[in-house]
């Protein structure tokens, strides 16, 4: 019996545009791989700097690409916290939470629900806890529970911290992950807190989701303020980025390809959701399960029945996530529709449904 994985958080392999990036490597290294193959800025290979900084209509000297989401991430609030609380959503982003617990922070966490981050919760401890350096979240198809906060709790959000006057020159450092906004697939766009602040926050995202994990490809749009230490950070910690992989990504952007693969990627992604969902009609009466308009990921909550590390013990031929790696209750479950193909994303729901 072959293993069906619905735990990974990448597209499944035969999403990746594989031929076309391959085209594009060949061309860049032929083209530019004296400079690409040797020491770079910590801040990132230029050219893709300066077309996420047109995108966003901001200097370029405020994007700073890093070797993944995650390195940019812990490079970004990795001075200085140790003890100190972060403001978190929970359940959280599991790598982000192990990031900060390992730099020995404080999580300081929020109860995230359908309509995203809990504002009287998250209100409440900003004014009874000090001064958090910086708050977390991901306000699109957030991982794990694929829950979209809406204009108003982003709205509100916002408002209290600038009525805490925490968004200042040396205040709160509000940081948004957008690591799967452009895969939308239903329903419309909502304003980043990115540009509901004036761009005075933090917005960071990713080429994993949208192009290929291996790349290893993020993106960071941070104050001026932040802008030169982040760098040196980078520069202390790897010397360089991988110039050849951001390179790539460049020319991918550059000949037009992009779009194009989000179209296929959007559709291939709503046909998985959808049979992941059907799945669950099918095999899980009783449970509730939320519904993604984009991302990667599904939440299925089984309230009354076991805890949801022992169903997967029990499981054959299935993976998935615990919901208590992301900090949430046991009766919870991450699944993932974007690594399976739907005829196994049905065969991995029968068989949990089994286990269960």
């Amino acid at each position: 019996m072959d293993t069906v994985s619905l735990a990974r958080d990448t597209p499944a392999a035969d999403l990746l545009p594989t031929e076309e990036l391959t085209d594009c490597a060949q061309a860049v290294l032929r083209r530019d791989g004296r400079t690409l193959l040797s020491y770079g800025t910590g801040a990132g290979y230029s050219p893709l700097r300066e077309l996420i900084a047109e995108w966003f209509g901001v200097h370029p000297f405020r994007v700073v690409l890093t070797n993944g989401w995650l390195q940019g991430f812990s490079l970004l609030v990795g001075e200085n916290i140790m003890g100190r609380n972060i403001g978190v959503e929970c359940p959280m982003h599991d790598r982000a939470q192990k990031a900060l617990l390992k730099l020995g922070a404080a999580v300081m966490a929020v109860v995230i629900d359908e309509e995203g981050l809990g504002v009287d919760d998250f209100a409440g401890q900003i004014t009874q806890y000090a001064r958090p350096p910086f708050v977390y979240t991901m306000p699109n198809f957030q991982n794990p529970t694929g829950w979209t906060m809406t204009l108003a709790r982003r709205q509100r959000v916002l408002e209290i911290l600038q009525v805490e006057n925490l968004i200042n020159a040396e205040g709160t450092l509000l940081i948004e992950n957008d690591s799967y906004g452009l895969t939308r697939f239903e329903g419309e766009p909502l304003p980043a807190l990115f540009d509901l602040s004036g761009q005075t926050s933090v917005y960071s995202s990713s080429f994993s989701a949208t192009i290929a994990p291996g790349l290893r490809v993020g993106w960071f749009i941070v104050p001026e303020r932040v802008a030169g230490s982040l760098i040196a950070r980078a520069n202390d910690t790897y010397i360089s980025p991988v110039l050849t992989s951001q390179a790539v990504c460049f020319e991918f952007l550059r000949r037009g390809s992009f779009e194009p693969h989000l179209v296929k990627l959007r559709s291939e992604l709503k046909a998985r959701r959808d049979a992941m969902i059907g799945a669950l009609e099918k095999h899980f009466g009783g449970a509730s399960w939320s519904r993604p308009e984009g991302g990667l990921f599904l939440w299925l909550t089984l309230p009354g029945y076991p805890d949801g590390r022992e169903i997967l013990k029990r499981a054959e031929g299935v993976t998935a996530v615990a919901g208590t790696e992301f900090g949430a209750v046991a009766s919870c479950l991450r699944l993932s529709f974007a690594s399976a193909a739907p005829d196994e994303i049905e065969a991995g729901i029968e068989r949990l449904a089994a286990a269960v």
